[in-house]
């Protein structure tokens, strides 16, 4: 059996965003090119509320989505759909902004913030679609049990199980593993030709060939394969250390596209992405 190879482990830096939320940013336009269609993963891990509570007031996006997963937390959210709400342990919430959206983001009080927030590129041609809204609860989540590991689908696949969302634009499997100590586990769900990442939340796993090294949370590593050859699903194997680990899988067809990034606004030229800020200042911006 052909294995993935780990080509490129990321370790990311502390950033602050939003109005002073500490946290890691892991992927970014350094990484965009070798992670697309991923274009930005931020990290949560804190039990001090003054790394968080500050949050994301009201902001645009255009041209992405926005995927914010908690292991662990409480954020509360609006847009200018209308949507509300709050996103929980073991829930997500998936955004599409299209054509422009606004929005916020404002963590609670808890235990321990655990998550992380992922930026997907949407195709040129689905830039401007029409802005959306997806709600993941912990109650919808289609969850495989194995007996060394708990596997919550959030979207597309795994051994024959489907998720309760699927992306209408990037069809992207996002996995979350929790998997016991010292445990190896193997992941053969996606073809060669899509790209392949874990980000570790917590624990320690080993991601080279012989499995003797481990990585500590906070960090994306980059899967390669053999070839891309989408009839092949070359395998993707880990080890965990003596404290277990708890990871997400991404995994997506690349787009393949140029990229004109502005803060929170993702286009494919310098001249739309001027457009979009022209629009921000003259008030045209929502559709």
């Amino acid at each position: 059996m052909n294995q993935r190879k780990a080509t490129w482990i990321v370790r990311g830096q502390r950033a602050i965003d939003g109005a002073g939320v500490s946290l890691r940013r892991v992927l970014g336009a350094q990484t965009a090119r070798s992670f697309d269609p991923f274009l930005m993963l931020d990290g949560f891990d804190s039990v001090d509320p003054n790394d968080y509570l500050k949050g994301f007031p009201w902001h645009p996006h255009r041209g992405i989505e926005t995927i914010t997963y908690l292991i662990k937390g409480e954020v509360e959210h609006g847009d200018s759909l209308g949507n509300k709400g709050t996103i929980n342990d073991l829930e997500c919430q998936w955004m599409t902004a299209g054509s422009g959206i606004v929005h916020q983001e404002m963590p609670k009080q808890a235990e321990r913030m655990l998550g992380c927030q992922l930026w997907v590129n949407l195709p040129a041609k689905d830039k401007m679609t029409t802005p959306a809204y997806g709600d993941i609860t912990r109650g919808k989540v289609t969850v495989v049990e194995e007996a060394d590991a708990v596997v919550r689908i959030l979207a597309g696949q795994y051994k024959g199980s489907k998720g309760v969302f699927e992306g209408k634009y990037v069809k992207v499997t996002y996995l979350d593993i929790d998997l016991k100590p010292n445990t190896t586990w193997t992941y053969t769900g996606t073809p060669n030709n899509e790209t392949l990442f874990t980000y570790l939340l917590d624990g320690t796993l080993a991601v080279n060939e012989d499995l003797s090294e481990e990585e500590e949370k906070a960090c994306a590593v980059l899967f390669s394969a053999s070839d891309e050859n989408a009839s092949t699903n070359d395998a993707v194997v880990v080890r965990s250390g003596k404290q277990g680990a708890r990871f997400v899988v991404l995994a997506a067809q690349p787009l393949r596209e140029p990229i004109a990034w502005g803060g929170p606004i993702v286009m494919n030229t310098q001249e739309e992405l001027q457009v979009a800020m022209e629009e921000l200042n003259n008030g045209t911006f929502i559709k």
